[in-house]
C-alpha cells in the first residue's frame, strides 16, 4: 500500500476532484483533464496542494500541457520531483 506521501493517480484525483473541478464518478487515471475543466486557474491550485501534499515544488517550465493531462502524468512527474 503506498504511504501518504506517494503521489499516485487516485491521491491526484482527491486533490483535484471537488477542490478545483468536479470529476465525473467514472473519470479514469488516463482521461484528459483538460476535456474535465482543468484550466490555467485551478493548475496554480493544483500545484499549491502538491507543495502541500508531497512535499514538492514543479517549477513553472514543467507546467505543460503533457505533464497535467492526466492524473496518471501527473503523478509521475510528482514521484520524479520527490526522488530528484
Amino acid at each position: 500500500m503506498p504511504s501518504a506521501s506517494t503521489p499516485t493517480p487516485d491521491r491526484i484525483r482527491d486533490l483535484i476532484d471537488g477542490q478545483l473541478i468536479e470529476l465525473s464518478p467514472g473519470f479514469g487515471a488516463k482521461d484528459d483533464l483538460f476535456e474535465a475543466g482543468l484550466d490555467s486557474m485551478a493548475i496554480m491550485q493544483l500545484l499549491l496542494l502538491i507543495e502541500e501534499n508531497f512535499g514538492v515544488e514543479i517549477p513553472m517550465g514543467e507546467v505543460t500541457r503533457d505533464n497535467f493531462h492526466t492524473t496518471t502524468a501527473i503523478a509521475l512527474l510528482v514521484a520524479e520531483k520527490q526522488t530528484a
